[in-house]
């Protein structure tokens, strides 16, 4: 079955750290450019970061220094560590794979940053 699974959502105060995972099952994994996007509410889905095949990241000028992708292709995983959390980093993130015309999109996990 192919398919993208994230975890490690949550609640954290503001300056917290969570770290973000996606399990992904049915592709090719090593192939595949992967990313995190986020939608806050009302507002349209961005990206995050994004890490390519060959493991080069990409951030968003807004997480940039905070936030850190990367891929373990042995175990068919990426991850998002995020530090010096914001409130404004709330949202539901999804974890993507894109590979040509190919491209899937995981369910989504809510971060909310609060106090």
């Amino acid at each position: 079955q192919v398919q993208l699974v994230e975890s490690g959502g949550g609640l954290v105060q503001p300056g917290g750290s969570l770290r973000l995972s996606c399990a992904a099952s049915g592709i090719i994994f090593s192939f595949f450019i992967l990313g995190w996007y986020r939608q806050a509410p009302g507002k349209k889905r961005e990206l995050v970061a994004t890490i390519t095949s060959g493991g080069n990241p990409n951030y968003a000028d807004s997480v940039k220094g905070r936030f850190t992708i990367s891929r373990d292709n042995a175990k068919t995983m990426v991850s998002l560590q995020m530090n010096s959390l914001k409130p404004e980093d709330t949202a539901v993130y999804y974890c993507n794979a894109k590979l040509g015309p190919s491209e899937l999109w995981g369910q989504g996990t809510q971060v909310t940053v609060s106090s």
